[in-house]
């Protein structure tokens, strides 16, 4: 496994020779791709095999869920090279199981084994089909802040896990003979990771799992007989859990949890969308959220089917995806084909898969060990991508503490009994239910509560806007000239939405601006301080996007015929906010517009 850790999104852009939608040599093609392959494989296996040693699976659901994982895979690294009615990335994005699910999957499989696994991973990717409709309203309550804790808080949760995968050694072992082999194997894929060429950091997770398996064969604890009794290729013929359907306690019980970690990934998943779409290119481009939504709904597919597979959620490897395109300069989709190829083709051989399935208990956990690490920095990093000012770090210190303290506890099932203790003594849901209700309770006592606007997409629009945006100017205190400045930024918002029909239409005394049979919406929300304002602009309009176009007026482009239509608007309101943003969320387009001003 790299250690590198999600990289930022010029990463890797700057070097890259082959963006997502040029040709590659072929082979260019196919040494990326078994790279490719080499990189996820080891995490892939260890992933799944922790997960079901972790609730004493035994061998034939051991073989099926990694064989189950490996299909699945292969099958989504090609989708999301593709597009196939809008589902699909058409990037380069490697994914397998996550390891945000391997707690609650554990919890599912001692409750109720691997059908009632199946049953919450396959309900769980129904709300992640309906992310995409929530992300604009819960983008305001599920902050960086809360997803940076919970994501800290998976990690937490897993680490009991990983010890006692660690500690495990067969009768007869020595006692220290599974630290030892963990530790060794920890070492070679850290220094590896740190020190080692770049043609040969691919290699490292299968150099560090070598390692540990020739110290745990010096231990005599490496069990050769599944590799010798495995098949050489062939399909498992046991294992297959099927859904548990009966939907009884334990699965109400635990749904909370999967659908928590469930809508905490997605909302991580859409910011790696957008680290790699900035990743693939030589010069970072505004991001399409279009491409955006079609990974999601890629992603929710591997969900649905792992979960109707029985095996662990699939999801986005970013920082493997990004080490990928870092060390071989490449982000040609045409990738994604050959990894998920290799993957599924790997899958038909259960002699190859048995020797991975095999590698002793004590490796694999130092591997999912290292995992946990890096998933840990990946929480922290998300907790501080907007600043940590005190507030916010008072809300993650809490819930953190929250979640962390029940976290293995039996505390509710003390007082309430056993029935409902997944539930309320989970660390995860805890400690996020903590996180969100105390950033509600931030907004809800704000000094500066929001104020909102609700008017038509139309120019007749204007009037009402500008006493809006006077009238919390006023509020707040600021002088003439930043007053002046809030309400010219709002006039030329407007202007840059509102279409040249509209405007047309206007000219000729006519004040609706239509959709169909229905006008437009304009919905203006005002977050007041005392130096800032920030103004978001719900509307929905055409597919151009507002913040590319406001690149587009940054470049020095020689041979310029002119100003296009509307680019004067675009470019006094590049004049008067301090940033602009445009995201597009299935029709729902949010223009987001930061002023700054004085008293």
């Amino acid at each position: 496994m790299s250690i590198a850790a999600n990289g930022s999104p010029d990463s890797g852009g700057a070097a890259i020779r082959y963006e997502p939608d040029e040709p590659c040599p072929p082979l260019t093609l196919v040494g990326v791709g078994l790279q490719g392959m080499v990189l996820i494989l080891a995490t892939i296996i260890a992933v799944v095999t922790v997960t079901g040693w972790g609730a004493s699976q035994d061998d034939a659901y051991l073989q099926w869920s990694v064989f189950a994982a490996l299909m699945i895979a292969g099958a989504l690294i090609a989708l999301q090279a593709s597009r196939v009615w809008q589902i699909g990335a058409e990037h380069l994005v490697l994914m397998g199981p996550s390891t945000n699910f391997v707690a609650v999957s554990v919890l599912a499989l001692e409750a109720g084994g691997p059908a009632l696994m199946a049953s919450l991973t396959a309900a769980s990717s129904l709300f992640y089909l309906m992310l995409a409709r929530w992300l604009p309203r819960l983008r305001r309550i599920v902050t960086p802040v809360v997803t940076g804790t919970v994501i800290m808080l998976i990690a937490v949760s897993i680490l009991p896990i990983v010890l006692e995968r660690i500690r495990e050694a067969p009768e007869g072992a020595t006692t220290a003979s599974g630290p030892v082999v963990a530790l060794v194997t920890l070492a070679v894929a850290t220094v590896l990771g740190l020190r080692a060429p770049i043609v040969l950091r691919p290699w490292s997770p299968l150099l560090a799992l070598l390692a540990g398996c020739v110290t745990a064969a010096s231990f005599g604890i490496y069990d050769f007989q599944p590799v010798r009794e495995a098949a050489w290729a062939g399909i498992p013929t046991g294992g297959f859990p099927g859904l548990d359907l009966t939907l009884g306690l334990d699965f109400w019980t635990l749904l909370p949890a999967f659908v928590v970690i469930t809508l905490m990934s997605g909302i991580k998943n859409t910011a790696d969308s957008v680290i790699l779409q900035q990743a693939s290119r030589r010069r970072p481009k505004v991001t399409d959220f279009r491409l955006v939504q079609g990974g999601l709904k890629a992603n929710c597919l591997g969900i649905l089917l792992s979960g109707l597979a029985g095996t662990v959620a699939t999801t986005f490897y970013t920082s493997r995806t990004l080490t990928l395109m870092t060390l071989t300069s490449v982000a040609a989709r045409r990738v994604g084909y050959v990894v998920g190829a290799t993957i599924a083709v790997l899958a038909l051989f259960p002699k190859l898969v048995a020797v991975l399935i095999s590698i002793p208990s004590p490796v694999m956990g130092a591997y999912i060990l290292l995992a946990v690490g890096i998933l840990f920095v990946n929480g922290v990093q998300t907790l501080t991508k907007d600043g940590l000012d005190a507030q916010k770090a008072l809300i993650a210190s809490v819930s953190f503490a929250v979640g962390a303290s029940l976290d293995q506890q039996t505390l509710f099932a003390d007082l309430l009994g056993e029935g409902w203790s997944p539930l309320l003594d989970n660390g995860v849901v805890a400690g996020a239910a903590t996180a969100i209700l105390l950033t509600l309770f931030l907004d809800a006592t704000s000094p500066a509560r929001q104020t909102r606007l609700d008017v038509e997409l139309s120019s007749a629009a204007l009037p009402e806007l500008d006493e809006f945006l006077d009238g919390i100017a006023a509020r707040i205190g600021w002088n003439q000239t930043s007053r002046q400045r809030l309400r010219s930024a709002g006039e030329e918002t407007l202007m840059s939405l509102v279409e040249p029909e509209d405007l047309e239409m206007l000219a000729d005394g006519q004040s609706r601006h239509l959709r169909g049979d229905r006008p437009a919406r304009l919905i203006v929300i005002a977050r007041p301080t005392d130096s800032l304002v920030e103004l978001e602009f719900l509307a929905v309009f055409d597919e151009e996007n507002l913040e590319e176009r406001l690149a587009y007026l940054s470049e020095e482009v020689e041979g310029s015929h002119g100003w296009q239509e509307g680019e004067i608007s675009l470019r006094l309101l590049r004049h008067y906010a301090s940033s602009v943003h445009h995201q597009k969320y299935h029709g729902l387009d949010i223009v987001t517009v930061q002023v700054r001003g004085s008293r």
